[in-house]
């Protein structure tokens, strides 16, 4: 078993692996945890708040609610599919809203569909982020003008990251997908420097 030898150094204490790493209990995840930080190339400390992270975490692993209404959803079935798989980039589809923590509006929005999102929306935990996804979910687009039609999800719910196509490809919602991360990341770091 590795033995850790705790040091001061400037009042944090480290803790440094004294000989080499055999493991006889199977089952200590943590001595796994402190081996891989020993392999770590160019130090071996790393020292961080539990807050940030679980914000990391968060912001690189959005769950997805799938809101497919027109044909943006073949596109949106076709990102989450084998060619393009989303998921590599942590993002995964969840059928419920109460396991998502955002929500991708793909396809038409008519006036009958409204309140069945914003219901959904309303049950999502928070934090909660929205990606509008075609020109019809963010404007109308072609319906714009007819009655049974919202012009824009975000008469409806409040949209983050907006991408637009008729339909777009699965590559440009990744990408949006990617700026939500990248914008969530930001809030944080700004909610953090506030503090």
């Amino acid at each position: 078993m590795a033995k850790l030898k705790i040091t001061k150094k400037d009042t944090i204490n480290v803790k440094i692996l004294e000989q080499g790493y055999i493991k006889e209990n199977p089952t200590s995840i943590f001595e796994d945890f402190i081996y891989k930080f020993e392999k770590f190339p160019g130090g071996e400390i790393l020292i961080t708040s539990v807050s940030s992270v679980l914000n990391w975490a968060k912001a690189k692993s959005p769950w997805a609610l799938t809101f497919g209404l027109a044909c943006c959803a073949i596109e949106l079935m076709a990102t989450y599919g084998p060619e393009f798989d989303a998921e590599r980039i942590g993002s995964i589809l969840r059928a419920t809203p109460r396991q998502a923590d955002l929500m991708i509006v793909a396809g038409t929005v008519t006036i009958k569909m409204a309140p069945r999102i914003k219901r959904l929306y309303d049950q999502m935990p928070y934090p909660k982020w929205v990606i509008a996804m075609g020109s019809c979910a963010i404007s109308g687009d072609h319906y714009r003008n007819v009655y049974s039609v919202v012009p824009g999800v975000d008469q409806v719910v409040p949209v983050d990251i907006y991408v637009p196509g008729c339909p777009p490809t699965p590559d440009a919602l990744i990408n949006g997908i990617i700026k939500l991360s990248e914008k969530v990341e930001m809030e944080y770091k700004q909610r953090r420097n506030k503090a």
